[in-house]
């Protein structure tokens, strides 16, 4: 599938790929839900899900006025729960957040609670708040995620769109971590490029690296939201590699102000730090 073969008419209403206004007065009808169920049907989940796990946001643009009319700031971090209903559309998220720098709030609390009941209502399940304000961001660090680099492998790639043939595993058990820093796959409505780093976790039959790397590399021009990806090369990586665990966790790179960092796992692994990587 290519970004060609999805359009905004398959997401009746969505602002995601139309031109839209910019309100900056309180909004929550801005929010736009996506349900998950469909794309994981495409995938075989159906009704048990084969992994947990959680979509962790990070939005860099909050702004509001507070009781005298001047302007607060926070970074804001939230996270959907896996089992929730429905996704929220990225732009949505970005036109909603906006629609909030000219709305009066007595305090960050109120607005950490104003994001959390909104966000909850369109995800269709509770999404946790996190505000932090000016004085906290100094002690924002970088960190690259853990784990040995496929990056220099002397690969040759000529496929671009997603080919789970690619994957090949054997011999003795292992527990290894890998990461790549060259993925990349497009906007399902925009086609705007999304890049992400991606670290894989397993434990089972010693995955063959090139291999994978080939497999990564060919969601290049692959239409699919952050979070259907990630669902993808887990049920591709545990089903063809026949890993007894297995953790995947992205991270991509902001757009809109915005990054999202989809974690999924089997293997009884918390939910990791929301902590940016360099490019985010």
């Amino acid at each position: 599938m290519t970004a060609a073969d999805i359009g905004a008419g398959e997401l009746p209403g969505a602002p995601l790929g139309q031109a839209t206004g910019y309100p900056d007065h309180y909004a929550p009808a801005q929010l736009y839900p996506v349900a998950r169920a469909p794309q994981r049907a495409a995938l075989g989940i159906r009704d048990r899900l084969p992994f947990a796990g959680v979509d962790q946001w990070t939005a860099y643009e909050l702004t509001w006025l507070d009781p005298r009319g001047r302007p607060e700031v926070a970074l804001a971090s939230f996270e959907v729960p896996v089992d929730s209903p429905s996704i929220i559309e990225s732009k949505s998220v970005k036109l909603y957040l906006g629609s909030l720098a000219q709305t009066c709030y007595p305090g960050r609390d109120e607005v950490a609670t104003t994001l959390a009941r909104d966000l909850s209502a369109a995800a269709g399940a509770p999404v946790a708040v996190r505000l932090e304000g000016p004085q906290a961001f100094a002690a924002q660090v970088l960190r690259e995620l853990d784990g040995e680099s496929l990056d220099e492998l002397p690969v040759a790639c000529d496929a671009y769109d997603v080919d789970p043939a690619f994957l090949a595993a054997g011999g003795a058990i292992v527990d290894q971590t890998l990461t790549t820093r060259l993925f990349r796959s497009v906007c399902p409505v925009t086609g705007q490029p999304d890049i992400a780093s991606v670290q894989i976790a397993y434990r089972g039959p010693r995955i063959d690296r090139q291999s994978l790397l080939r497999y990564l590399v060919s969601y290049r021009c692959h239409a699919g939201f952050h979070e259907h990806c990630v669902e993808r090369i887990f049920v591709d990586v545990a089903a063809r590699c026949r890993c007894e665990a297995l953790t995947v966790l992205a991270r991509f790179t902001r757009r809109g102000g915005i990054d999202i960092n989809p974690f999924r796992s089997n293997a009884g692994t918390p939910n990791p730090s929301n902590v940016r990587t360099a490019r985010q």
